[in-house]
């Protein structure tokens, strides 16, 4: 039989049964691809992520999956693994081997408990997108605040800024419709010159809207400077996931080492540890 040990966190959130839950299988060696693929489904979360040794001077290598299929790159999961994978070590400091590369992610610790953390990426390129007509049709929408925009970090991120957050908060978009559109999900955001409001959909990876998603923050941060007057300096605060029940901030920023010539956007957050837990696969092939 084989016996997997997981971990339960709440992400993007300093209390417990909100922000976006995140499994993380601790000791992932020796799984198949379907075995993965297979508790990730079985889980249902929005991602769920398994722990293997590094293989490049990190601190451990990550594959990540949603109920569908694994994928390069994710916010939630990276800060949600870095926050479990933490708490026994001494550091500040931890890198992650993800698809996507090395990320590093600074945690912030209460005493011996780690609460937080923030991790940086490279700032998203724009991408050339043709589907912007049927995108806005699938949201119902008519127009937007600036220019429909594709971002890529590893997830192609469809940027749809609107006005008000009153017109995020009403959005009822065709989820069948937003499927059919070749990006991986799409954030509709608004801001307000203090905080933004974001939801995100990503029905094509089973994840009809997603409660927090780290991934986004970063294309937000840089769509607004280029499109809203964000000032590059500030720290944004975005708040999703709450007509979801499960209320999410997210904090994203230029990181104080970037240049002109390779901007790096950091996102940060807290986390709390819900659960633990234990699947027993009897005849499932393992370590």
């Amino acid at each position: 039989m084989l016996t997997l040990r997981y971990v339960v966190v709440d992400v993007f959130t300093d209390r417990p049964l909100a922000g976006n839950p995140l499994a993380v299988f601790t000791d992932a060696r020796g799984l198949s691809q379907d075995t993965m693929q297979a508790l990730a489904c079985e889980l249902n979360l929005s991602e769920t992520t398994f722990v293997l040794p590094a293989e490049a001077g990190g601190t451990a290598r990550v594959r990540i999956f949603t109920p569908r299929a694994e994928i390069p790159f994710a916010g939630h999961p990276t800060l949600g693994t870095a926050l479990v994978l933490g708490t026994p070590l001494e550091g500040r400091t931890l890198t992650l081997e993800l698809p996507v590369g090395k990320v590093p992610v600074v945690l912030e610790r209460e005493g011996a408990r780690v609460v937080g953390g923030w991790f940086s990426r490279p700032a998203p390129p724009p991408l050339a997108f043709a589907q912007g007509e049927a995108l806005l049709a699938a949201l119902g929408l008519r127009q937007t605040a600036s220019p429909l925009t594709v971002y890529d970090n590893g997830m192609r991120h469809a940027l749809v800024h609107l006005a008000t957050h009153a017109e995020v908060a009403e959005l009822q978009p065709d989820l069948e419709a937003v499927s059919r559109v070749p990006v991986d999900t799409v954030d509709v955001v608004a801001w307000d010159g203090e905080e933004a409001l974001l939801r995100v959909f990503a029905p094509a990876h089973g994840v009809y809207e997603d409660p927090a998603t780290g991934s986004a923050a970063a294309p937000v941060f840089r769509h607004l400077v280029e499109h809203a007057g964000l000032d590059p300096r500030s720290t944004l605060p975005i708040r999703q996931g709450e007509h979801l029940r499960r209320p999410s901030l997210i904090d994203v920023r230029q990181s104080s080492d970037s240049t002109d010539a390779s901007p790096q956007i950091e996102v940060g957050g807290r986390g709390v540890v819900v659960a633990r837990g234990e699947f027993r696969l009897p005849g499932v092939q393992g370590r």
